[in-house]
């Protein structure tokens, strides 16, 4: 297969914006896949080489971490792109500048490239800066993501560098951070499993980034936890708070997730997943297929059923779509074309400790999506479906058409 023919087939297989700068086309970066990645493994600080790469594409992952430009031929040849560290170069000082020209010319062609890693958790302090980075990235390449972690609403003020209380210093980082940076994607982290409690504060997170990428209409990627920390009190997160995660995030319409840690939480040496490692590889693809199927749609609302999350939203009484028996732990999130009529919903089951039996009524016939399978079946009810959620899981279901 030649260079041109393999490049179609990865832009085909992966829906990704790619740049052809030589035929004088020129795209703008935007997300047209959902992102499956993860921070700390294969190529960051894990050995990377063709079966540390096998095993990424393998697990669902289909955004990975290049150290270095040569990083990029092994995630090329297992149909993986990557995000290449480039850190904070200060373009306004020549010599840097021009040792950032070298390396976006060097790789701003190479198919593998998603995008530039440029810093995690910055403080509003650094968005001037970050924002020059931006936008010169923009414009010397326009059709690659420049990449930025933020930072979690259980930092403190000062961390921040905003105001107020919780909620109002966390809108307000959001903020400075959209209106100064002009980021292409809003990506944060939030860890939320300790040794003796969840937070108190995963929710409203979601929901505050939710808020302000719908306001600003960008893209969301939720880091979420993947192992434990004894040093931050986190403990190791098991697979049903791995599903959790994932359908939460999906439920609150983020567009991708990533795991931290890959490295200690997924495998147990270079190149050896652990038990966790399959049923998050599972995970990853029913996040793949589901957040694929409403891509084209809008984040209507995200509403609880049962106990009220700090900064959690209770479904209304009028509800399109309602459980029949209101169960105690249950997360119901709209989508649709219009913000007038749901159409889609993805029903979660936020107890990850138990199964759960509900059923769902809606405005019509509905019908049933198999993540597995990538499939829609007709409900046997018609406008109403027995769901059998197992712990942290849930399921999408839309009116039938």
């Amino acid at each position: 297969m030649t260079f041109i023919s393999k490049f179609g087939a990865l832009c085909l297989a992966t829906g990704f914006a790619s740049l052809f700068s030589a035929a004088g086309v020129e795209v703008k970066w935007k997300l047209d896949a959902p992102i499956v990645t993860y921070w700390c493994g294969p190529g960051h600080t894990m050995p990377l080489n063709d079966r540390s790469a096998v095993q990424v594409a393998d697990g669902g992952w289909n955004v990975g971490w290049a150290s270095k430009p040569e990083d990029l031929d092994f995630f090329w040849r297992h149909g993986i792109r990557a995000n290449l560290v480039i850190g904070t170069p200060d373009v306004d000082d020549p010599v840097q500048a021009k040792a950032l020209d070298a390396t976006i010319e060097r790789v701003r062609n190479h198919p593998a490239l998603y995008g530039y890693h440029l810093c995690d958790e910055p403080s509003t302090a650094r968005f001037p800066q970050l924002g020059r980075l931006v936008a010169y990235l923009r414009k010397k390449d326009p059709g690659h993501l420049a990449y930025i972690n933020l930072l979690p609403t259980y930092a403190n003020n000062e961390t921040l560098g905003a105001k107020g209380d919780t909620p109002t210093a966390y809108r307000e980082y959001l903020h400075q951070f959209i209106e100064v940076v002009k980021p292409s994607l809003i990506s944060y982290d939030h860890y939320t499993f300790f040794k003796n409690s969840d937070s108190d504060q995963y929710f409203l997170n979601l929901a505050l980034i939710r808020e302000a990428s719908l306001k600003a209409g960008l893209p969301f990627l939720n880091i979420i936890q993947a192992c434990d920390s004894p040093g931050e009190g986190w403990r190791e997160p098991g697979a049903n708070e791995l599903r959790w995660l994932t359908y939460t995030s999906l439920a609150y319409g983020a567009n991708g997730i990533s795991h931290f840690r890959y490295d200690s939480g997924l495998c147990k040496g270079p190149d050896e997943p652990n038990a966790l490692y399959w049923s998050v590889s599972r995970f990853n693809h029913d996040f793949m297929a589901i957040a694929t199927e409403l891509q084209s749609l809008k984040s209507i609302g995200a509403f609880h059923c049962g106990k009220l999350p700090s900064g959690g939203m209770a479904l209304p009484k009028d509800s399109a779509f309602k459980p029949e028996a209101m169960p105690k732990e249950i997360l119901i999130g709209y989508f649709g074309k219009s913000s007038r009529r749901p159409t889609h919903i993805v029903v979660v089951n936020t107890d990850y400790k138990n199964a759960i039996s509900t059923r769902i009524t809606g405005s019509g016939k509905m019908e049933v999506f198999h993540a597995p399978t990538k499939t829609w079946s007709k409900c046997p009810g018609g406008n109403r479906i027995m769901l059998e959620l197992p712990p942290g899981g849930g399921r999408l279901i839309r009116l039938s058409k």
